[in-house]
């Protein structure tokens, strides 16, 4: 017989024995949750709306949010009746909530969002207990940062002695169960996170917030996404006080920036690392991309937990698996160099304890090296670096002789500033990088100036010929690789033939010029450059931005990096031992060092020539990796002078180029730069690239600097070029432990050998450097970020 559980008003039930009488009543008490595998045996509503609200008793269905969080059906029909009285509150939230987000305005999405108590942690340090709010009080970051048990509110007093020793509410120590979160019917939307500012042109609900609590610039009936610079600009702007180099994330339709992420998806090593978020991400973007964004507005200071937790604004327990989880997001993120990096020094270690019982040997303190040992060391290893030279800093070396400016006989320009790591670090250190600006004027040896217009066009006939390079390349395996040169050269050709275009004597020399700037790219004549993989990295997303001039110089950043660690210089390694457990590592006098594991960073020359010696050989694919790819050169020559004799030709320019007067003379500064852009000091450093560096090799350094003062006599013809003061000549190749200047991949190599490189032999040796970066080679923002690779590698073995 179907018994009515709620008899209308004013009739009674048929009289029943008193068996019958009973049973109906204990089915009335309470009703289970009938969501499978609940363990809430007797659930009780949070949301307690409705007059007639079943409380703890029984009620005909029950709602459920999460094991643990119910309400009864009574209260879903004071939201969703149109004629009961919470029906207006429901409504105007729906609306908000279509009109910002994507997801369903469903009524248990409007539980969960706006009547869900708030859960709070107890902040004393012998407590940590979590409390459950009264549902009027609303948190806030300032009140989760300071909450103490029992602490007043509206002036109401708490009694009781010691609040804290008051016992947690049972259903916390559940949330810690990994079954619980399956149990979660919605995944959690942040309100007010430190996001939103960054993510405005999305769905709230799609980057892990609040629909509810956001509001949104995007028009909802373009799905499409188009977004233009403006508004892209108006969503980094809006970041108060925000690095504009800052742009952690991509905004929609944006692709091609390098250390960039989708706000609104998983990238592949967190799915590996989280793989219980794969099906449904939004709680791990929720806390991804608050803690992206915590660390791109403080990066001077360590993000910890206790940063991040408070603001972590949620209603219902789901408040307490967010923390929980926020700390295993938080050192996954700063063990793979996302954060808490750079030039951070810290007081206490950023991994737990289990990841301080290794011990690392850096070999080299170049770049990559004080990259991977900074990061070695913040993470609470033991580490000692061995650096062959007198000094630090690898094939960075600024050099001050001239009159007080920096300039850096190696690297110092940082190209492309957003997302560099470079720029994080001159931010950290409150350094300001100079914007190098975009034009450079042509100049010809007799002084006059190149018509714009001829260098736009050779610069557009100079592009085409490399499409056609491009082109040409797709269908072509490695062994049918060509050098570069001679592909130029050909298409250079065919197009004249076919075309019937005569370039004028001026034009062909401005095609010298943009060879020049070729081979000063690839730091090597194009004869020995694979023309099927010169550019291999333009196939990743790479660093977009300003270019700009370290003024102060890549020193700054790198001595800030090697604060603090052990460096032991004069001790150039001569044989690394791997064969055992331990790996031994011998220096050129003899002594040797002991350690777990090994990172080598010397440059590329070294490990051609075998300068080191490992036991047992390093396997042969490495051998042929390391031998595929080319030792590049360049060389710099520096000039002070008394006064800025250029400053009314140039106009304010950063740098000029020398048109080559003939093409044996291609590379023979082909461009100067000004080394003080605040005009107050004169000094011009030059390049000698290419097929030019044969012939100051045997030079004295005062020839090379009087061939240098004839170019620019030439150039500046019409003018008085005063003597030099003062000036440096680079001599790379001549540096017993650098012998180069950058690698490039040779005729018949391709980009994959900067991964084979890169690989660890055994779990025990390593390898960083700007040779070992596949994506950004050439640069000593490539060599930091390998170092960084390379720690977050041997911190997870």
């Amino acid at each position: 017989m179907k018994r009515c559980n709620n008899p209308p008003p004013g009739q009674t039930k048929r009289k029943a024995t008193d068996t019958e009488e009973e049973e109906d009543q204990s089915e009335k008490k309470y009703r289970k949750c009938e969501k499978a595998g609940c363990s809430a045996t007797y659930p009780v509503c949070f949301a307690s709306a409705s007059e007639r609200c079943a409380k703890n008793g029984y009620t005909s269905r029950w709602y459920h949010l999460s094991c643990g969080e119910h309400f009864c059906n009574e209260c879903f029909d004071h939201y969703y009746r149109s004629h009961k009285d919470g029906y207006e509150t429901y409504a105007s939230w729906k609306r908000v909530w279509t009109g910002n987000g994507k997801s369903e305005p469903s009524l248990k999405a409007f539980m969960a969002d706006q009547q869900l108590p708030y859960w709070v942690q107890c902040t004393k340090p012998d407590c940590g207990k979590w409390r459950q709010l009264t549902k009027e009080i609303q948190l806030t970051a300032s009140l989760a940062a300071t909450y103490r048990c029992g602490m007043k509110f509206n002036n109401v007093k708490t009694e009781g002695p010691d609040q804290c020793s008051l016992p947690e509410d049972l259903r916390v120590a559940e949330v810690i169960d990994s079954w619980w979160h399956s149990m979660l019917i919605l995944p959690p939307l942040f309100k007010d996170s430190p996001a939103n500012p960054f993510l405005t042109a999305y769905y709230p609900d799609c980057v892990g917030m609040s629909p509810s609590g956001s509001t949104s610039n995007h028009s909802h009936a373009d799905h499409s996404w188009s977004v233009n610079t403006c508004s892209i600009t108006h969503t980094l702007c809006s970041v108060p006080g925000l690095c504009p180099y800052f742009q952690p994330f991509y905004q929609p339709n944006e692709c091609g920036k390098a250390l960039c992420v989708r706000p609104d998806m998983m990238e592949l090593d967190e799915l590996y690392e989280f793989p219980e978020f794969s099906r449904d991400p939004t709680m791990y973007l929720a806390l991804r991309n608050l803690i992206l964004a915590s660390w791109h507005r403080g990066c001077k200071e360590v993000l910890t937990p206790q940063n991040c937790a408070p603001h972590i604004i949620v209603r219902g327990l789901v408040r307490v698996r967010c923390v929980q989880e926020m700390d295993r997001v938080l050192l996954f993120m700063t063990r793979k160099g996302l954060i808490n990096t750079g030039v951070l020094s810290v007081k206490q270690p950023l991994l737990p304890e289990r990841y301080h019982n290794k011990n690392v040997i850096v070999i080299g303190a170049g770049a990559s090296g004080l990259a991977a040992a900074r990061q070695l060391q913040n993470f609470g290893m033991q580490v000692v670096m061995l650096e062959a030279s007198e000094r630090i800093g690898g094939r960075v070396w600024d050099d001050t002789s001239l009159g007080g400016v920096t300039v850096g006989r190696g690297a110092q320009i940082v190209n492309g500033c957003v997302n560099n790591p470079i720029a994080l670090m001159s931010e950290q250190l409150s350094i300001n990088m100079h914007k190098l600006g975009e034009r450079c004027d042509l100049f010809q040896e007799g002084g006059s100036a190149t018509d714009p217009a001829i260098d736009k066009r050779m610069d557009f006939h100079f592009n085409a010929i490399l499409d056609v390079v491009s082109e040409w390349r797709k269908d072509k395996s490695q062994n049918q690789d060509t050098p570069l040169g001679e592909k130029i050269q050909e298409v250079y050709k065919t197009f004249l033939q076919e075309s019937g275009v005569q370039f004028s004597q001026l034009e062909e020399k401005v095609l010298q010029f943009h060879l020049s700037n070729l081979e000063y790219a690839c730091g090597s004549t194009l004869d020995q450059v694979s023309a099927r993989s010169w550019d291999h990295n333009e196939f990743f997303a790479q660093f977009s931005g300003d270019h700009t001039l370290l003024t102060e110089g890549y020193s700054s950043v790198l001595n800030k990096l090697a604060e603090g660690l052990d460096i032991r210089i004069k001790s150039p390694v001569q044989a690394i031992d791997y064969s055992g457990d331990i790996v031994k590592v011998t220096s050129s006098n003899g002594t040797q060092w002991t350690a777990q594991k090994v990172l080598v960073t010397v440059p590329l020359t070294l490990l051609q020539k075998n300068i080191i010696k490992f036991k047992p050989p390093l396997p042969e694919r490495k051998l042929k990796a390391i031998h595929s790819l080319g030792a590049g050169l360049i060389e710099k020559v520096a000039l002070q002078f008394p006064f800025r004799f250029w400053d009314g030709k140039i106009q304010g320019a950063d740098y000029f180029g020398h048109i080559p007067p003939s093409p044996d003379k291609r590379g023979m500064f082909g461009v100067f730069y000004d080394m003080d852009p605040q005009g107050k000091r004169s000094v011009l450093m030059s390049v000698i690239t290419g097929e030019a560096l044969p012939s100051i090799r045997d030079m004295e350094d005062k020839d090379v600097a009087d061939q240098c003062m004839k170019v620019l006599r030439e150039l500046f013809k019409e003018q008085e070029v005063p003597e030099p003061v003062n000036y440096f000549v680079t001599r790379w190749s001549r540096d017993m432990w650098s012998q180069m200047s950058y690698s490039f991949v040779k005729t018949g190599g391709s980009g994959e050998a900067y991964d084979i490189i890169a690989e660890d032999v055994q779990g025990k040796v390593f390898f960083a450097g700007e040779a070992t970066n596949r994506h950004f080679p050439q640069t000593v923002t490539g060599a930091y970020l390998s170092g960084v690779r390379e720690a977050s590698k041997i911190a997870a073995l």
